[in-house]
């Protein structure tokens, strides 16, 4: 949805260069990927929830039909055809690797919390893949808090402890991919619109999720109607927090917008203890405090960068 702006941009985004982004569109990107990641907490629930019915392929099919169906509602009309084919197409798979991960570590239980804390390495990893492919500069601070955060991650895995287990390598994997594929948003940003790039990544899992269903059969044929609801809810919040992370990226950049993914710890924490009594290991909570507090620092060093060269300017 291009908003009356040039084909495949945002208002504003001409005017916002990654590295000294207007502060009205900071703020916008904030609000954009803070209401996108509640409300994704809240489908990752009910996705939780509905796993050991429908399985992790099925949970993949049925999040498409309705995301992608929800990114066509709110697109009103805009066309959704994609410029960037080649970058879209890539994402969007590589994105679905990273659904299956998660799905596949709710359906063996992993409580939605560790999940979470493990995925809280993304935006250390955000920040050191925004180098080479946004041309974005880190100093020897922010290196070194990224060093310190990857060390959060180390202490959250720790031999024995409660994320110590071959699904927290596999999810670990996943965000690695995903960080990949945020950095991906940004550079799609320039030629696509936000409606176009989330389309594509939702209406993705409906032909992976159906090439999946003979690895991971659904348990049951038809859910009941709580679950029915459940899954329909799903999809649409996804295509609805998948587009408001695209138009996040778009107007702001990612060492800005990369923090706010440790929102979903505290989310998933409620949400987890609500519905399945859930809370993480001490181990795992001091790494997360580990790394959340090395990416505030690097958003810190960001926010001043950004103040000198304007003030150089």
């Amino acid at each position: 949805m291009s908003d009356g702006a040039a084909p495949g941009r945002l208002p504003g985004a001409d005017a916002a260069s990654p590295s000294r982004p207007r502060i009205d569109d900071a703020v916008r990107g904030i609000g954009f990927i803070a209401t996108g990641y509640a409300i994704i907490a809240c489908a990752d629930a009910a996705v939780k929830w509905s796993l050991p019915q429908v399985g992790p392929a099925g949970a993949m099919v049925w999040r498409g039909v309705f995301g992608a169906l929800a990114i066509f509602i709110l697109a009103r009309g805009a066309s959704l055809r994609p410029v960037n084919l080649r970058l879209i197409g890539w994402r969007s798979t590589l994105h679905c690797i990273v659904t299956i991960a998660y799905y596949v570590a709710w359906a063996r239980a992993m409580p939605l919390a560790e999940t979470y804390a493990v995925a809280a390495a993304a935006p250390l990893l955000m920040t050191l893949l925004a180098i080479p492919l946004l041309g974005e500069q880190v100093g020897w601070r922010r290196w070194t808090s990224t060093m310190v955060g990857f060390g959060g991650v180390l202490v959250m895995l720790n031999p024995g402890g409660a994320l110590w287990r071959w699904e927290s390598a596999m999810l670990l994997s996943g965000i690695a991919l995903m960080a990949l594929t945020r950095i991906w948003t940004r550079m799609l940003a320039r030629t696509d619109s936000p409606a176009t790039i989330a389309f594509w990544l939702l209406a993705a899992h409906v032909p992976i999720g159906l090439a999946l269903l003979p690895v991971f059969p659904p348990p049951a044929l038809l859910p009941d109607p709580v679950t029915v609801a459940a899954l329909v809810f799903l999809g649409c919040a996804n295509g609805v927090a998948h587009f408001l992370f695209a138009r996040a990226f778009a107007v702001a950049p990612v060492s800005v917008l990369a923090p706010f993914e440790y929102s979903t710890l505290v989310w998933g924490l409620l949400l987890g203890l609500l519905i399945w009594g859930e809370f993480p290991a001490t181990a795992t909570l001091a790494g997360a405090g580990i790394v959340i507090a090395a990416g505030l620092y690097n958003l810190y060093r960001e926010r001043l960068r950004a103040r000198q060269a304007r003030g150089r300017a």
